[in-house]
Order: C-alpha cells, then structure tokens, then sequence
C-alpha cells in the first residue's frame, strides 16, 4: 500500500517533470517555494539565500530553475541526516543577486500577501500553488479513505492570502480550510474531488489519474465530477505526448525535410500529428487505417513515432 510520503512524492516529482515553463510560471512557482522555503544566513558582511529539500528531483528542479533564470552563484550542499533513516539533506546555497532575486520574485517575509506582479491569472497561480506544494504539501495516499491535502506554513496571514489564491481559480470551488497545528498554519482540502482538481492544476496528471483509479476501484458510484477529472487528465497527457511528438516532427522537418522521409507510414504519421495536435495514438491510427484501407493497429503507430523519436535524436546529434 503506498503511504502518504511516497504519494506525496510522486506528485512532487511529476511537478518537477515540466520543464518548459515559460519565465511568468517560473517566477510564480520560485516566489512561492522560496517564501516558504527560503531563510538567510549572513557571514562575513555577506548574505546567502539558503533552501533545503530532502527530495533530490526537487532539489536538482529547482536548481536548474534559479541557474536558469538569474545565473547566481549557486552551489549545492549534501548532508546526511544519521537519526532520521539516514536521508539526504539538500542545501541550496546562494551567494550572489540575493536581493535582485527576492526584488524580481516580489517576495515579503514581513507582509503576508502575494503580489499581483507575479500571480494575476489562473496560469500563475496554479505555478504559484506548484511550488508552495514543493515546499510545504503533502496528500494522503488515494487507497485511504481519509483524503487529505495540506501545506505547513509559517504565518497565519500568508496561509490565508494562499486560501484566497485557490478561490481565483477558473470555475474552483476548493475552500481550503485553515487550522494551527504546533506553531504552523495548515491549509487543507478535505473532499476527494477538490484534491482531484488541485492534482489536474499542478500539472500532475498521471498522480491524479492513480487517484481516481483507486477511487473507482474503492467506490463504483462516481459522480459526474470525477469522471470529469479522468478525462481532462488523460487529455493532457495526450496533449503533452502529442507536444514532444510535434517538437520531433518540427526539428526533423527543419533538418531533413518530412517529405525526404524514406518510410511512407512515418511520413503520414508526421502529417496527422502536425494537423491533429489534440489527437490520441488511437485516432491517428484510424486515420491511417483509413487513409491506407487497412487494418493499423495501435501498436503500429507506436512503433512508427518510435522511428521518428530516434531519427529526431540521430539528427540533434550529428550537429
């Protein structure tokens, strides 16, 4: 049975998988994981940002997201924890644009709210939501029947302006629920379908489709709503297939050409994807069958983006 650190986890490390945030997103989901999980170290007349995961995708994330976007000096600090089952601690040091960092991410460890600079529409603030679940959340196993959803914060002001974000969410009815628990502030979601939702806004569709897998498997009178949720998840993993299919596609085609493709089959499927961004392995390989008057399997499809992935990779390395 997976317990609710290994869940939490998962759905942390699926958050850590999108990688092509454009810059509003990134500087929402650092403004939030820094706030909550930021603190400041001042030796020798110098000040360093310090942040501390004991997850290494999240720290190798946000890593790569700081590096990226400021080019600090940055430096990673590994320290074994003997008491606790001997994990890992990871220390993120920063030692340079400190101040431009917390200036550019509008961050206030005085005031507890959040700018409008940095979150102003629903893509912000489900990267806003992202990274305060990196820094502080965690969620319940679906195969228990107590669903359960928090983030651990450390002022009460801040928790409720976080509250207020989930009620901004197009069509959200989240209402989080705030109680203090030993010097912390927990923001909660208590109701399966509201947890549901907030998995689809952060991005972690595969979390959220266990999830309802096991609460179809534990409950059959599903609502309207779940089913909902299964079918918006597995339309973003489409969709999210389909875009790294098209980023394939497009670099093959500026490279070689599609039409110099030997395989008459893999130059089709490059024609279907390209003209049907939002369609499954399954459609396109009914439009093959038709297009073809044979029978094309699911399978065969797969094999022929296969072909294309590898070409894709043969062409990025000869550069």
């Amino acid at each position: 049975m997976r317990t609710k650190n290994s869940f939490s986890k998962q759905v942390k490390e699926e958050i850590c998988e999108i990688s092509d945030r454009p810059l509003h997103q990134i500087k929402a989901l650092l403004s939030a994981y820094i706030r909550i999980n930021g603190s400041f170290q001042i030796s020798n007349k110098e000040t360093y940002l310090i942040l501390e995961t004991e997850n290494g995708k999240i720290a190798k994330y946000i890593y790569s997201l700081i590096k990226n976007t400021f080019h600090p000096e940055l430096h990673v600090e590994y320290i074994k924890n003997k008491k606790l089952n001997k994990t890992t601690l990871y220390r993120l040091r920063i030692s340079s644009l400190v101040d431009e960092i917390i200036d550019t991410l509008d961050i206030s460890y005085l005031e507890g709210k959040i700018s409008k600079n940095i979150v102003y529409d629903d893509e912000t603030i489900a990267s806003y939501l992202s990274g305060a679940f990196l820094a502080s959340g965690s969620v319940n196993s679906p195969s228990t029947s107590n669903y359960h959803l928090e983030l651990s914060l450390n002022n009460e002001n801040y928790a409720k302006w976080l509250g207020h974000l989930f009620a901004r969410y197009k069509n959200s009815d989240f209402e989080p629920k705030v109680v203090e628990r030993r010097d912390k502030y927990i923001l909660y979601l208590k109701k399966s379908d509201r947890i549901a939702d907030f998995l689809i806004m952060v991005g972690a569709v595969n979390s959220c489709i266990e999830f309802e897998n096991v609460r179809v498997d534990r409950d059959f009178m599903n609502n309207a709503n779940r089913l909902s949720n299964f079918d918006t998840a597995n339309m973003e993993r489409t969709l999210k297939v389909s875009k790294e299919q098209i980023k394939w596609i497009t670099y093959i085609d500026e490279k070689l050409g599609i039409s110099n493709i030997p395989n008459s089959n893999v130059r089709l499927a490059c024609k279907y994807r390209l003209e049907n961004e939002s369609y499954s392995i399954n459609d396109i390989a009914k439009l093959m069958s038709k297009e073809l008057d044979k029978e094309i399997s699911k399978s065969a499809v797969v094999r022929l983006f296969k072909k294309i992935e590898n070409l894709y990779t043969k062409l990025l390395l000869s550069k």
